[in-house]
């Protein structure tokens, strides 16, 4: 008999809210109607800010997960390494429902993969196979196209090999740091 513990719950709970509005958002893109998407991301980011003891460090994560977000899935949309569904207002740009999913990935860096917290090679490596397999689902799923499907999974590769480590280690580093703002748990 297998019992779990506290946290390991909550890491299976967040890890099955993380997929379920992952797959709201890909397929509301998909369908041209990303709305109900962006609501349940939303929804657990909400539910991940109110049950953090670390409510400033989950806002700054979150802040900058979304401009790397911002920053990579831009030049990969202006690049013509993807091309995504539902664009929204700015078509150059990446769309909203991206950004939406960089906030979802921010709600694992510090507690869910805590386990890659100083293994650069380990984040590496599932940065540069789990990126372009969630791409590679999303176009699958219809929420984009590759023009060039090997050179899309190659640069996405090499982008989320280089931004995992990187973005699991800057969580870390706020984990680190207590940052206070007012946001605080009481309890």
């Amino acid at each position: 008999m297998v019992i779990f513990t506290r946290k390991t719950l909550w890491m299976v709970l967040s890890l099955l809210a993380f997929q379920g509005a992952w797959l709201a958002c890909v397929l509301g893109a998909a369908r041209g109607t990303p709305s109900f998407g962006l609501a349940m991301v939303a929804l657990v980011w909400g539910v991940h800010l109110v049950s953090s003891s670390a409510r400033c460090q989950v806002i700054v994560l979150t802040c900058v997960a979304t401009v790397f977000g911002l920053l990579w899935d831009t030049a990969m949309l202006r690049g013509g390494v993807v091309a995504y569904a539902s664009p929204g207002p700015l078509p150059q740009w990446a769309p909203g429902w991206i950004l939406a999913l960089w906030i979802l990935f921010a709600t694992l860096l510090q507690e869910t993969l805590h386990w890659l917290h100083g293994r650069w090679l380990l984040a590496a490596l599932l940065g540069g196979v789990g990126g372009p397999l969630s791409y590679w689902s999303a176009v699958h799923l219809g929420a984009g196209d590759f023009p060039d499907l090997p050179q899309a999974l190659g640069v996405l590769a090499i982008g989320w090999a280089i931004m995992t480590p990187v973005l699991t280690e800057f969580a870390r580093g706020l984990a680190a740091r207590p940052l206070h703002c007012g946001l605080q748990s009481t309890g």
